[in-house]
């Protein structure tokens, strides 16, 4: 891939996306072609095969619901029966069903897609607003993920990136991203908390700004805490109040439950800035007889928060534990940065504020403050911008399976990384000539309760009783998050390594797979971009030619030279108009050429008169 031209930033959310670049040395988000800043994270496949990606396929997920996907974000990384994939099933209209490696798959129309492949088109989105922007391919980018998501999580998200053509520079964890954005080009030293509540996800990050150094102290999260689980709330309370009146549960039907979605997201929004608002959904049921219902009901901001008062005392438990561990109380916190929609919402501001002592500062843009600190990252990797040091943290423990099934931690969360610890172990069993080492992640004591990220065998180990041979692991991680992990044997010196790769869950045969069928749609999304460009080009030639036209009549009056321009005028007209019914690539370029001189040959004849 190349490694000039533009890096991009992409905040990859749940419920909507957003691409942001570094250019003169100032970040800037980057608007889409209907000149929103940020662009629905939604996918669709339509019945004649067509991919929709955003407010295209927003548009149709009432008619389409079944093959509309939103919310994928909380399903990436995460293996086949977990409790989050029993509770998307039970509560999405579109199919999910299990993959070929004990991962999540969606269904839509005739074909399965891995969860990578959806993010990647989301992510393909994001691309091509860029390139429009350039006026030029875009090959680099960062991406953020939740300061939560494990290996496997944040694997899946660098995967999509290359599916969608990209060379991934870094994955960098959204609250870190938000502080970029907060700290960049403003001289500040303080210890700040970046509280962020998006549509999916939860996390919380306590850091130190200062002298262009941003350093995590510590950071936790829930990867399934967000928008999504208040909007469930009230889809519930709706279906409640329907069901009482007329004996039916809106859920059972697909087109229902994608209103009630719809009606319950625009009802919290709504409720941020009004205390009262109405939901109104006619015809939301036709019975067997043909008997239409309505849904209408007045729902208040008291409703609302007496449904999603647990939701939010979690986020701040959360905060609790997380400033525990950096052994930091709320009053010295000298900013709280809200981040993620869901913080426009009073009852979470009002929240934080008790917690921190503060009023929440208004320093980012809670949608646009990742993307921004993704791009800033990018322009620092790449030296097109001021020097910035950022120091993160592993967001979960890191360690090995040991006898009797319990995890020993040899890089507790929270360690700032680059970081490197080495713990010596002994053989468990009398003459025991190897030792497998498991390589885990997560929080659990049980090692089978933690995510493994790789494992190895060290041989050659001299028969002795139980205890007598000491082996000596080691984890190296470096800055960019790789893990390396060893084990000697201190008596002969004898040693295996792993670099430690979490997978995404796919192979790279699939990969590259989906990585060439990618190539085909870009390539032709290319050439749709380049259509409408030539078509609007030439629609504005024509206007021209046609204002001119009087012009010219006056110019020649009813002479024989006259009545031939306009005559050959109108044949060009003509074509043009029909190359924008139904030509193509080439009609319209031969189309424009031939009305370009039509107009030159007016302009003269104008000129000369």
């Amino acid at each position: 891939m190349s490694d000039t031209g533009p890096v991009i930033g992409i905040d990859l959310g749940t419920t909507n996306s957003c691409v942001a670049a570094v250019e003169g040395g100032s970040p800037k988000v980057i608007p889409n072609k209907g000149g929103y800043k940020t662009t629905p994270s939604i996918v669709a496949i339509t019945e004649s095969g067509k991919r929709l990606v955003g407010q295209m396929a927003k548009r149709q997920a009432i008619t389409n619901a079944k093959n509309t996907v939103f919310g994928a974000k909380r399903l990436i990384g995460r293996t086949w029966g977990s409790p989050q994939v029993i509770h998307c099933m039970e509560t999405s209209p579109y199919t999910i069903q299990e993959g070929p490696h004990n991962d999540v798959r969606i269904k839509l129309g005739d074909k399965v897609y891995s969860l990578p492949e959806i993010a990647s088109m989301i992510l393909t989105e994001q691309r091509l607003v860029a390139e429009e922007y350039f006026g030029q391919e875009v090959h680099r980018a960062v991406i953020t993920v939740p300061a939560y998501f494990n290996d496997g999580q944040r694997q899946a998200t660098k995967d999509a990136g290359r599916i969608a053509g990209l060379d991934v520079l870094r994955i960098i964890n959204e609250p870190t991203a938000a502080a970029l954005a907060y700290g960049y080009g403003r001289e500040i030293n303080a210890t700040v908390v970046v509280y962020d509540l998006g549509g999916g996800t939860f996390d919380i990050s306590c850091m130190e700004i200062g002298d262009d150094v941003f350093d995590v102290i510590s950071t936790a999260g829930d990867t399934f805490l967000g928008g999504e689980d208040f909007d469930a709330r009230i889809i519930e309370w709706l279906a409640f109040k329907f069901a009482e009146k007329h004996q039916v549960d809106l859920r059972d039907n697909e087109m229902a439950l994608q209103r009630l979605k719809d009606a319950a997201e625009k009802a919290k929004c709504d409720l941020s800035s009004s205390m009262k608002t109405e939901i109104n959904l006619p015809f939301i049921w036709t019975s067997d007889d043909g008997e239409a219902l309505h849904l209408q009901v007045e729902f208040g901001r008291e409703e609302l928060e007496g449904l999603v008062v647990d939701l939010v005392e979690r986020t701040i438990r959360i905060c609790e534990v997380t400033l525990g561990e950096a052994g930091i109380e709320p009053s010295a916190i000298d900013d709280v940065i809200l981040v993620g929609g869901m913080t426009r919402m009073p009852m979470v501001q009002r929240a934080v504020k008790e917690y921190f002592g503060k009023s929440p500062s208004k320093a980012v843009h809670p949608d646009e403050a990742v993307a921004v600190g993704a791009a800033i990252q990018g322009a620092a990797l790449t030296k097109d911008t001021n020097d910035i040091l950022l120091l993160d943290v592993t967001p979960l423990d890191l360690g090995i399976a040991v006898h009797g099934g319990g995890f020993n931690v040899l890089i507790e969360r929270n360690t700032t990384i680059p970081a490197s610890e080495s713990h010596v172990f002994t053989t468990a069993r009398d003459n025991q000539t190897s030792i497998k080492v498991v390589v885990l992640q997560g929080e659990s004591d049980r090692a089978d309760e933690n995510e493994l990220l790789g494992e190895f065998t060290l041989t050659g180990l001299r028969p002795a009783p139980a205890g007598a041979i000491d082996v000596e692991i080691t984890f190296d991680i470096s800055a960019d998050g790789i893990t390396n992990v060893s084990a000697k044997d201190m008596e002969t010196g004898v040693e295996r390594r792993i670099v430690v790769t979490a997978s995404s869950q796919l192979t790279e045969d699939e990969i590259g797979d989906m990585m060439a069928e990618h190539q085909d749609y870009l390539a032709e999304a290319r050439h749709d971009d380049v259509f409408e460009e030539k078509k609007v080009e030439l629609g504005r030639t024509l206007r021209d030619v046609e204002r001119m036209i009087p012009e010219v009549q006056v110019a020649m009056g009813n002479s024989t030279l006259g009545a031939n321009a306009l005559e050959r005028a109108r044949v060009a007209m003509k074509n043009a108009s029909d190359a924008l019914d139904s030509g193509s690539k080439d009609d319209l370029e031969t189309a424009g050429d031939a009305l370009r001189r039509t107009l030159a040959v007016f302009k003269g004849i104008v000129e000369r008169s």
